[in-house]
């Protein structure tokens, strides 16, 4: 029994951390690989920034801004590795139901590959909790890389 997927949609959080950089890496070489489509998906996590105490709007266009520069990054690194199909993707929300479920049911996604941190976590043995919650309730495979 071949137990390799051959996937067409792979989705990749990113979020600037190393273990995001690394997810691209893998990212890029499977999809590369298996001829799929790679989506990069970044999320504005809404809840962080309800509660700043600057004006909602201003840190939410600096964060957009923020994560288009990140996403534009991620572009050029996954087309000069010979990528045709990479598909950028910001939402606002909460990360965990972006990353696991709203995206990967809006673009039939196979594969979701994230890093088993994301930014601002301290280094450890352990899962962010967001990853743990992908892991839980995606509707497809999950690959966590560290």
């Amino acid at each position: 029994m071949n137990m390799i997927k051959n996937y067409s949609n792979i989705l990749v959080a990113v979020d600037g951390s190393k273990n995001a950089e690394l997810a691209l890496q893998y990212g890029v070489a499977i999809a590369k690989e298996k001829h799929a489509t790679l989506y990069l998906l970044s999320v504005v996590d809404e809840n962080a920034i309800s509660h700043s105490s600057y004006a909602y709007s201003k840190v939410l266009a600096e964060e957009k801004e923020a994560i288009e520069k990140e996403l534009l990054k991620n572009i050029y690194y996954a087309t000069e590795q010979g990528l045709e199909d990479v598909i950028p993707i910001v939402e606002i929300g909460n990360p965990k139901e972006m990353i696991s479920t709203i995206v990967p049911m809006n673009q039939t996604i196979d594969l979701i590959i994230v890093g088993a941190t994301g930014k601002g976590m301290i280094q450890s043995n352990q899962l962010g909790t967001t990853t743990s919650y992908v892991v839980q309730n995606a509707p497809c495979n999950v690959l966590v890389v560290k």
